[in-house]
């Protein structure tokens, strides 16, 4: 299943009162879709969960998982940086192949 660092779960919720969204109902969904330089990519929203996603509980934050996605996003860690690259979530998935530079796109292994 995903694993979700305490920066992450903290970075979610500052961002989820920043939009005044109530977080018993709306969280960070992730998913992911064909495309980006390493051939898959990493999509990610604030929303509800959809249908058939599956719901990681993280202390007063959820992170729903695109069904679709799931075998992609299997064994992967949701952390949150702020630093000169940037602030936000990021995806680190020990099962690519290999990841391009920017930390949204991957290979699949195998």
């Amino acid at each position: 299943m995903l694993t979700v660092t305490p920066a992450a779960r903290e970075g979610l919720l500052a961002l989820l009162s920043e939009k005044g969204a109530d977080p018993a109902t709306i969280g960070l969904r992730l998913s992911v879709s064909r495309g980006g330089c390493a051939g898959m990519q990493y999509e990610m929203g604030i929303s509800e969960p959809s249908p058939g996603d599956t719901i990681v509980e993280c202390g007063a934050v959820r992170v729903s998982l695109d069904a679709a996605s799931l075998d992609f996003l299997r064994d992967c860690t949701l952390d949150y940086a702020d630093d000169l690259t940037g602030a936000g979530f990021r995806i680190v998935n020990p099962r690519a192949a290999r990841s391009c530079g920017c930390g949204t796109s991957f290979e699949p292994a195998g």
